[in-house]
């Protein structure tokens, strides 16, 4: 088997990690340094499509969606998101680490289908926190695949986005009947109370990192703020 190529590293902004981007023939990798596995990998993206999916979805039927996704990761999210979205929809991409922006941009763009380049998306390179906390009643769907979910990995900030704080932020900035949906590593019953807690009504479905029956299960979280 060949050996995995370095192709780029950025700092993590509030942390001593860095993320490094890697190549194997046609496959791409995103890891921390110093943890072992993937962070992300080009081949294993069902759950993120998923999450995606999943938010569309019940979006169904409304005029000009506005949808917030915080974390651009390798696109798959971003690029199933704007399959079930009209031509009026508004996506807007947070991410923090702006090499991330710029490997999407060049070699990662093509398995995702090159999304950055959809007129329906505008990228910030900041952190999603600060978006929830200035703009209210502003997001059809909130879209979070930031960090390894609720249980943070890569910084410790990301936390306060899955704290009581951070939900009912989430909360103020969706419109009536908006959706956030939350993607995890796995299942974590202490947050599924923690959204309820915040007056959320709560579905839950587990995903597999590879499309059809392979890979982990990851959880995704659908909480609809009431009208």
């Amino acid at each position: 088997m060949k050996p995995w190529i370095l192709l780029g590293a950025a700092g993590i902004p509030g942390s001593t990690g860095e993320l490094r981007l890697y190549q194997r023939d046609a496959e791409h990798a995103i890891r921390i340094l110093g943890v072992s596995g993937d962070l992300m990998n080009s081949r294993l993206h069902g759950s993120e499509d998923a999450l995606g999916e999943l938010a569309c979805v019940r979006l169904a039927g409304r005029p000009a969606p506005r949808l917030l996704i915080g974390g651009l990761g390798m696109g798959f999210t971003l690029a199933a998101a704007l399959k079930g979205l009209a031509s009026d929809a508004e996506v807007i991409v947070a991410e923090l680490i702006p090499a991330v922006v710029e490997w999407n941009r060049g070699p990662l763009g093509i398995h995702a289908g090159h999304p950055l380049q959809d007129p329906r998306v505008t990228v910030r390179e900041e952190d999603v926190a600060g978006i929830i906390q200035r703009e209210a009643n502003a997001f059809d769907a909130i879209l979070l695949d930031v960090d390894n979910g609720p249980e943070g990995l890569t910084r410790e900030e990301n936390n306060w986005l899955y704290s009581n704080a951070g939900l009912s932020a989430c909360f103020r900035a969706l419109r009536p009947e908006g959706i956030l949906a939350v993607w995890s590593a796995g299942p974590k019953p202490v947050f599924t109370e923690r959204l309820r807690q915040q007056g959320f009504a709560v579905e839950e479905q587990q995903v597999r990192a590879h499309r059809g029956r392979k890979g982990a299960r990851h959880n995704i979280w659908l909480a609809r703020r009431g009208a």
